[in-house]
């Protein structure tokens, strides 16, 4: 029988490794056979929690990809100058060598890796972990996973699909796995042929999830059809598919108000927005996060509670931008919007924090990776940006809108642009502090604002997007840096 090393793997996936795991540093092969790992179907599912446990590390989704995705933009203020969470990412300094382009890297293609590692055991054991419907189902959740993956590693170190439809250097795309060095050397594909397998896995995903994991705990923490549908809106906005979100929101938005998804888990908004963040974080508006508990947190300086909240429930790395963020708008309304609660100001320095994510220091809330609100926010836009059903697209922001502030609906705009304009005005304020304004303003090759005394970085900027990590760039002699 062939000896590979999946007894050492499905101790890092149980234990989940510290976060300076290197992909292509690889695990030495043992003696052990495949049948070790694979050998009983319950094996095989701790294997896939341990999948879902690497997107949740702190280095991931836990938190970190998600603050690294907000302090880009302009909506928060970097107070303790810590090089360790995210200063050069606020500041746009990075190098290759940086940490944050260094870890979110490696752990990124690490979960690609055991991904497929996985993959190829369940394929090669079916009879083992419960037959071959059984080895489709993991698959359809580890090609969801390895979706995701790319799909954010995108976001950071590839230039926008917008730029040049595409064609643009994107991602070495390792589909096998890898055992050892052998394949380190591996060119990259183009962001359109990165986003074609992220279509790809996603299809395959939705086509064989369950409908319903079973309890509101499974159909939050792991992936179901509807959350591939969910991803895929998110995807295809990226691209500027507007069509294509259409086609996939619909499969889970009703055609009217009250919107809510008809098949599968039933997905709705929650009368009030402040259920979506408390306990027990369940909630059918939360598609898909990041768990947490006592016996397994995302870290030190990891929690979005700990960048977030000032002392003693975090560090308050971030406060609320003051003069430039959308809480300085007048989209908001702190007198009668529920929003307002997510507003700390802190007494020991006036300053006011976002409380989110209030649970620390222990920093026991979940991340959100998928709400419905964000999905009936890609409707609208898509909706709005292709001229297609503008009055449902007016009413699905409505939805979102006036579920927090009832008072304030937004009337009917003059045109397309103007609804365009007041959508991503709202995306700001409804998903803030959940990872989206700099992937909403690189799809849409707006520059990156300035705040303070930081500059606006421009499209044409080398700064907009990651540098390469080093790492990669040692020891995969066909990778190209970002210029």
């Amino acid at each position: 029988m062939k000896k590979i090393y999946y007894s050492s793997l499905l101790a890092l996936l149980i234990l989940i490794s510290a976060c300076n795991d290197e992909l292509l540093n690889p695990i030495p092969r043992i003696t052990f056979s495949d049948a070790v790992v694979f050998d009983t179907p319950d094996k095989a599912d701790q294997l896939l929690n341990g999948l879902y446990a690497t997107l949740g590390s702190g280095q991931f989704y836990g938190s970190r990809y998600l603050v690294y995705n907000d302090i880009r933009g302009e909506e928060f203020i970097n107070r303790t100058t810590n090089v360790v969470t995210g200063l050069s990412t606020w500041q746009h300094t990075l190098v290759s060598t940086n940490n944050e382009v260094q870890n979110l890297w490696s752990v990124a293609y690490l979960l690609i890796n055991r991904a497929n590692i996985f993959m190829d055991g369940v394929s090669q054991n079916a009879d083992k972990v419960g037959g071959q419907e059984k080895v489709i189902l993991y698959q359809a959740h580890a090609r969801f996973l390895r979706g995701l993956t790319y799909f954010s590693l995108l976001q950071l170190y590839a230039r926008p699909y917008a730029d040049n439809n595409g064609q643009q250097p994107g991602l070495p795309l390792r589909l096998q796995p890898e055992l050892d060095n052998a394949n380190n050397a591996l060119a990259r594909s183009s962001v359109a042929e990165v986003y074609a397998q992220i279509i790809e896995d996603l299809n395959f995903a939705e086509q064989n999830l369950e409908d319903s994991n079973g309890s509101p705990l499974d159909n939050t923490i792991k992936a179901h059809k509807n959350t591939a549908i969910a991803l895929k809106t998110r995807v295809y906005l990226a691209m500027q598919q507007y069509q294509n979100v259409i086609v996939e929101a619909n499969k889970i938005v009703s055609q009217t108000a009250p919107f809510v998804a008809s098949s599968g888990v039933n997905h709705a908004l929650q009368p009030n927005i402040n259920d979506v963040f408390a306990t027990p974080y369940t909630t059918t508006e939360s598609i898909f996060s990041a768990p947490f508990t006592e016996l397994a947190l995302p870290g030190v300086q990891n929690g979005l509670g700990s960048y977030y909240n000032p002392g003693p429930r975090g560090v308050g790395d971030y406060s609320i931008n003051e003069e430039d963020g959308i809480f300085s708008t007048t989209v908001f309304d702190r007198q009668n919007d529920a929003r307002s609660s997510w507003i700390f100001d802190n007494p020991s320095n006036d300053l006011p924090y976002l409380n989110k994510f209030p649970r620390g220091p222990q920093h026991l809330d979940y991340a959100p990776i998928i709400r419905y609100a964000e999905v009936l926010l890609n409707l609208s836009e898509a909706l709005s940006r292709s001229d297609s059903d503008l009055p449902r697209a007016l009413s699905l922001l409505n939805a979102v809108r006036t579920r927090s502030n009832p008072t304030s609906p937004y009337p009917a705009f003059g045109s397309s642009e103007d609804l365009v304009e007041a959508i991503m005005l709202e995306r700001r304020l409804e998903l803030i502090g959940e990872g989206f304004r700099s992937i909403d303003l690189l799809r849409t090759l707006s520059p990156i604002p300035g705040k303070e005394n930081i500059q606006a970085v421009p499209p044409s900027s080398p700064n907009y997007i990651w540098p390469i990590s080093a790492d990669e760039l040692l020891t995969n002699s066909l990778m190209t840096p970002n210029n």
